[in-house]
């Protein structure tokens, strides 16, 4: 099992580039079974979960080609015939939940095992269930698995309303209706800029949805849909962890190349509070460090609010703050495994039901400490590398979920992260 060994501190400098989104690739993966030619697939990142949701597909009789070099995808599902998503690989990510509506979509049918996942709070899908239910779809558990089946080749559909607002939720009933609901209405439907995209890549490839980017969804079925040549987006939460990862290390001047600003949501407006210099120029995102960073509370709330999946590295960039801070998670309540480990290396946070207070300015020393949750774990670094001498971070492997290569790209802007193997 790997570690990072991380000598610290190091201030970044220099230039780092924002790979393809993972959260808004495995939805367009997704996407691509219910074409009838191949899909060809670009800034697709060299990530565990990608190679993980290529199994989930060659499973179905998919044809999976996925070139490193260039991170290019090719999905081509002509002899997609078994049906099934199964627990060996579900088990291992949740989004591999996302079989059920494409395969639905392809089909008329699927038998997906529950998923798995991030070891931390409740998520269950049962919000995903009663949708695909009001859509016209019959949902039977059968040991661990969901079968889903319709009565004809198309249902009639309706509306449902999402409470809460769910992006695995939206992704999985809009690739159920595309091709098997007459008319299907989602209400408080997701925002977030992964449904948007996946929305623009069914549209291209002959979808019927009107209402993209809006909390209301309105989906007609086509009898076809063609494979495309489509274009991930840049990773918003890579970006936001590096933009933190700058923040907190005086004496940075950092450069983030490839990204998409307008996906970030509200989240600039927090970060320009810290009194850190920030320039935004077309695709790429200048941080020049400050000696003193000012304490930021922030809830997160869903798109465009701050990120529940930016909780945990700006709770750490807050250990460097001058003052108290409150971090609140409104999204999930269980989110905080991080804080005993960052506590380790000399923070001083505190958790209080789905909040953490965090007392700022504290130096940090180096110690090992336990990844639990990919997050959790991206926090872990940061924090190791705020601090003074010799630290290690074990079980990265949660980090190969999310980040590529990730102490590559800080390495080249001067940080000290070695790989080491168990």
């Amino acid at each position: 099992m790997d570690k990072f060994i991380i000598e610290g501190p190091t201030p970044l400098k220099g230039t780092i580039p924002v790979s393809g989104s993972k959260n808004a690739a495995l939805p367009l993966m997704a996407a691509a079974l219910l074409g009838d030619s191949p899909s060809v697939l670009r800034l697709i990142p060299k990530l565990n979960d990608i190679y993980t949701f290529n199994n989930v597909l060659r499973v179905t009789g998919t044809r999976v080609d996925f070139s490193d070099d260039d991170n290019r995808l090719t999905i081509d599902p002509e002899n997609l015939s078994f049906l099934e998503a199964p627990y060996d690989l579900v088990r291992k990510m949740r989004a591999s939940f996302y079989m059920l509506g494409a395969l639905l979509g392809r089909a008329g049918e699927a038998k997906v095992s529950l998923p798995g996942g991030c070891a931390w709070g409740p998520r269950p899908v049962d919000l995903h269930l009663k949708g695909f239910e009001a859509m016209g779809i019959n949902i039977d558990l059968d040991k661990g698995y969901v079968v889903a089946s319709m009565d004809g080749e198309y249902t009639e559909g309706g509306e449902f309303t999402l409470e809460p607002s769910s992006v695995g939720a939206t992704v999985n009933l809009i690739l159920g209706a595309v091709k098997r609901a007459e008319k299907f209405v989602i209400k408080n439907a997701a925002k977030e800029p992964d449904v948007v995209l996946l929305c623009s890549m069914l549209r291209k490839m002959g979808a019927d949805i009107d209402g993209v980017g809006t909390d209301q969804l309105t989906i007609r079925k086509v009898e076809r849909l063609q494979g495309v040549e489509f274009f991930n987006s840049p990773d918003r939460i890579e970006t936001g962890t590096f933009m933190i990862a700058a923040a907190m290390h005086p004496g940075s001047d950092l450069t983030l190349t490839g990204c998409n600003p307008s996906d970030l949501g509200t989240f600039p407006d927090f970060f320009d509070k810290l009194g850190v210099h920030t320039e935004y120029i077309g695709n790429e995102i200048r941080i020049v460090s400050a000696p003193n960073i000012n304490p930021v509370s922030i809830e997160t709330e869903i798109y465009p609010g701050f990120p529940t999946d930016l909780q945990a590295q700006w709770a750490t960039l807050m250990t460097q703050a001058s003052g108290k801070s409150v971090v609140t998670d409104t999204i999930y309540f269980d989110r905080f495994s991080y804080v005993p480990e960052l506590n380790r290396l000399g923070a001083n946070l505190k958790v209080d039901k789905n909040s953490v207070t965090i007392e700022g300015k504290t130096p940090l020393a180096g110690a090992s400490v336990m990844s639990t949750d990919l997050r959790a774990s991206v926090s872990l670094v940061l924090a190791a590398m705020a601090a003074e001498g010799r630290s290690e971070v074990l079980r990265v492997y949660h980090l190969d979920r999310g980040y590529e290569d990730l102490e590559q790209k800080l390495n080249a802007a001067g940080a000290s992260v070695e790989r080491h193997s168990e």
